[in-house]
């Protein structure tokens, strides 16, 4: 009975854990983790599934929230060709909201 007891308890804690926010994906502002409903790593498997390509590496990874709707927002990089690919990801739903090219141009306007 004491060892089913303690295995009942690790799966629980073990399901908390799986919840608990992904080191992988940074969030934009403390807390975000808690109401996302899709974790970094499901989204992060629609996000090169949207692209769809060989050869691709993601380079960031962030939980935000834009015009108050929670996603993901992956940028992919793709070997051999310049800038990168941004596509979000609905962190409630999992469905892909946009997927879109940044030059490096754009890139460095976003981050001033």
């Amino acid at each position: 009975m004491k060892h089913i007891l303690s295995l009942s308890l690790a799966l629980l804690l073990g399901a908390a854990a799986a919840h608990a926010a992904d080191p992988t994906c940074k969030e934009s502002r403390k807390g975000l983790a808690t109401r996302a409903k899709v974790s970094c790593a499901e989204a992060r498997k629609a996000a090169l599934a949207a692209l769809g390509k060989p050869n691709l590496r993601i380079r960031s990874a962030e939980l935000e929230e834009e015009k108050g709707k929670l996603l993901y927002s992956f940028d992919v990089e793709r070997t051999g060709h310049q800038g990168v690919e941004e596509v979000q990801i609905d962190a409630v739903s999992g469905q892909v909201i946009s997927v879109a090219h940044e030059t490096p141009a754009t890139e460095a306007a976003e981050r001033d």
